[in-house]
């Protein structure tokens, strides 16, 4: 069930029983959809008519079958404008667009641990590299691990005479990170939701990003508070999902797809990482976690697979010392394969 379904049922709802002449729809402040679950935030314009109006609303949402549970809140602030009905198949919230950036590229996976950020990071190298001018966000606001794949450990942030932040440069591409606002590494980001989204906002949109053919996203794994708010508040090119050949990690990259389906941001492929490893002294190809069902996910889902990246010692040492393999060995055969993906992405995105 899209939002905008959740919005239309919500706008047959005639409170006129509790006194209002508004419908539901028009007295929704905020709303997040998680699978089956929904959390909406409801302006009470009139005390003591909450009853009726929670009554209506999970009656409303629930018989649609597809909404298992309804968590209702009530605000005494108003909602900023009324809503509107969005046109077909676009979401019911505002989308911003940051300014000097041509594409912005999320790269999410449902699970961690599937080389997410190796990912965002060799590709944002290997799109430089083809000569774009590439920004890469470590949006991983609990794990940030960009700055150590890119040598920029210890880095902190600088504010410029705009009281904007000013990303930090590194072979040849633009960065930032919650690591750099951090006293030291082994800091813990212990924020609530409403920081953290305030905190992501301002990554994007306080910052002298300049001008960009690509920003690159790296997304902590999950659908959680980051995705959503994202998804809420900018305009994005699109996605790629990250995943191993695992039935795990398939499990949660299919929840990962759907949400950003569920939200209308286009998912522009699947990077298979881990996908087999080359024995060096053979050259014979093992397929440690399987084959053929990242092939499966993406035909059942209707994806295309961007490319499939070997296993290599050399990838997590090189990231481990500040040196990604696209930069520090552009001719092996994981960069070649980084340099193929790069190639698809700006092609997909014209």
């Amino acid at each position: 069930m899209a939002v905008k379904d959740i919005m239309d049922a919500l706008r047959s709802i005639s409170l006129e029983e509790a006194g209002l002449t508004q419908n539901a729809a028009e007295l929704v402040k905020d709303i997040k959809l998680i699978g089956d679950e929904l959390d909406i935030l409801i302006y009470l314009p009139k005390a003591g008519a909450e009853g009726i109006i929670k009554k209506k609303v999970e009656d409303a949402l629930l018989e649609q079958g597809e909404v298992k549970r309804v968590n209702l809140k009530f605000t005494s602030s108003p909602p900023p404008q009324p809503r509107q009905e969005a046109p077909a198949g676009q979401p019911a919230f505002q989308r911003k667009r940051v300014m000097g950036v041509r594409h912005l590229l999320a790269v999410g996976s449902g699970k961690g641990g599937v080389g997410k950020s190796t990912v965002s990071a060799n590709l944002s190298l290997a799109l430089a590299r083809l000569g774009h001018r590439v920004g890469l966000l470590d949006a991983d606001i609990y794990g940030p691990s960009i700055p150590t794949m890119l040598g920029l450990k210890g880095e902190r942030a600088e504010i410029n005479e705009r009281n904007r932040i000013m990303p930090k440069e590194k072979f040849g591409i633009k960065v930032l990170s919650i690591g750099f606002m951090l006293p030291s590494e082994d800091t813990p980001v212990i924020w609530r939701g409403p920081m953290l989204m305030k905190a992501l906002t301002q990554f994007l949109f306080d910052v002298e990003w300049g001008e960009l053919d690509y920003l690159i996203l790296d997304l902590p794994p999950g659908t959680g508070d980051v995705q959503l708010t994202l998804a809420q508040n900018v305009e994005m090119s699109g996605a790629i999902v990250v995943t191993t050949p695992q039935d795990v990690a398939l499990a949660d990259v299919r929840k990962a797809t759907s949400m950003f389906r569920e939200v209308s941001i286009p998912v522009l492929g699947v990077i298979e990482n881990m996908a087999y490893f080359v024995c060096p002294d053979s050259g014979k190809k093992y397929y440690i976690f399987g084959k053929g069902k990242t092939a499966q996910f993406a035909g059942a889902y209707d994806l295309k697979i961007l490319g499939s990246i070997p296993i290599d010692p050399e990838v997590s040492e090189r990231s481990d010392s500040g040196e990604p393999v696209v930069v520090g060995s552009p001719e092996s055969d994981v960069s070649k394969a980084f340099f193929g993906i790069a190639r698809l992405v700006a092609q997909e995105l014209g």
